[in-house]
């Protein structure tokens, strides 16, 4: 089935649709009369319109992120001290979370000083410093060398938690210093819930057997958030690829929104939805797998997906699988085919938004992911690329 994207000399004017510059900050949407007209130019320019979903903490913005990196300037000296406060935040709302969840796991602290510095964090407001004092960081650095801070951190799919808790905590004393500026590492690590639409305009170049030359792309990132999706219809037109992202690590983990829905369980119902829309019918879908990583240190401490998917121990006893070794490889797989036969489902049209039963004929590409890693997403992104490349070619006939 061939994979149809970039119909942009085809396609109808889209509809306005509310999005912002390609900074990654985020605000309450609003309407730029300018980057309106970007989005509805659709038959009058041939710029790739990609989208991004997915659920919340899925990668999406750091993929944003990394677009930046690779294909813009990355970030001045101006613009990483303007991530100071949220990085401050993560760290601030990672401790308060550990110190939080002690008591409800039933963790003792393992000294007297630490009980003291729990007692002094759970003091402070939500809002972190906006300076790190002394006595805050002294509180903060023996709190993290506690057993029983990191034995409650062990414990952390059982509450909400950064992803990037340990890495800030861990980097917290060079972090913490009056001169710091954010590294590249530590931005993309940062984490600020996204609330509106953003947007990131970028140019590859062409490679020489296509014509050569540059072709420009827009990358569309939208809350992932149950109250934040009702927005994503704003930007569903004129979009000729959707890179869906899905975090492999959350098999263990529950929603913040909703503590009783497994996180990948919605991640998969909502792959559903997107696949079966009828707006995006005609989009090509890339899925990025992501996380993996912290996947993998999760097996290797001794989670495992059966224990919340009990369907996953029938799927490991299939024939072995070549590029299958270990239970890391095997879930990984397992993720995946759950994506492959959501795509194979028959399925009729029980609202308006969903196609019609066998009009979906579009092929998913799959690819595995870690989207702190800018190696990593420069591979990844340059196959996807050649690949909406190649396409747009075929679409101008020029092959």
């Amino acid at each position: 089935m061939k994979l149809r994207l970039l119909r942009c000399l085809r396609q109808q004017p889209a509809k306005p649709a509310a999005v912002m510059t390609h900074k990654e900050d985020q605000y309450p949407v609003s309407l730029d009369h300018h980057v309106l007209k970007d989005m509805a130019k659709g038959v009058r320019d041939t710029t790739v319109k990609i989208l991004l979903l997915g659920t919340a903490e899925s990668g999406k913005t750091t993929i944003i992120k990394q677009m930046r990196i690779l294909h813009i300037n990355g970030f001045t000296d101006d613009e990483r001290r303007e991530k100071i406060p949220e990085i401050y935040q993560n760290i601030h709302e990672s401790i308060l979370q550990l110190v939080g969840q002690m008591g409800v796991l039933g963790i003792d602290f393992g000294s007297c000083t630490s009980e003291r510095s729990a007692d002094y964090i759970l003091s402070l407001p939500g809002s972190a410093p906006e300076y790190m004092n002394e006595e805050y960081c002294d509180h903060v650095t023996t709190l993290w060398n506690d057993v029983g801070i990191r034995a409650c951190y062990d414990r952390s799919n059982e509450f909400p938690l950064l992803d990037s808790a340990k890495y800030f905590l861990d980097n917290f004393v060079r972090i913490s210093d009056a001169e710091y500026i954010p590294s590249t590492e530590d931005i993309l690590h940062s984490r600020k819930i996204t609330t509106g639409i953003s947007q990131i305009t970028f140019r590859v170049p062409i490679p020489k057997s296509m014509g050569g030359g540059e072709q420009q792309f827009q990358m569309y990132d939208v809350g992932g958030q149950r109250d934040q999706r009702n927005k994503w219809i704003q930007v569903f037109e004129g979009i000729q690829a959707v890179l869906f992202l899905i975090s492999c690590s959350e098999f263990d983990q529950n929603l913040r929104e909703d503590p009783s829905q497994n996180r990948l369980q919605e991640a998969l119902k909502l792959f559903r939805a997107v696949w079966q829309n009828r707006f995006l019918a005609s989009a090509g879908l890339i899925v990025f797998l992501n996380k993996y990583d912290i996947m993998e240190r999760k097996i290797r401490a001794g989670k495992h997906i059966v224990d919340y998917f009990p369907e996953y121990e029938d799927f490991c006893k299939r024939p072995q699988q070549d590029n299958c070794f270990g239970e890391s490889d095997w879930t990984k797989m397992f993720i995946k085919q759950k994506l492959v036969d959501i795509t194979q489902e028959p399925f009729k049209r029980h609202s308006r938004n969903q196609v019609d039963l066998g009009t979906s004929e579009r092929e998913c590409y799959y690819h595995f992911t870690v989207a702190t890693d800018t190696r990593c997403i420069r591979d990844v992104f340059c196959d996807v690329q050649k690949m909406i490349l190649s396409e747009n070619v075929s679409s101008m006939g020029l092959f």
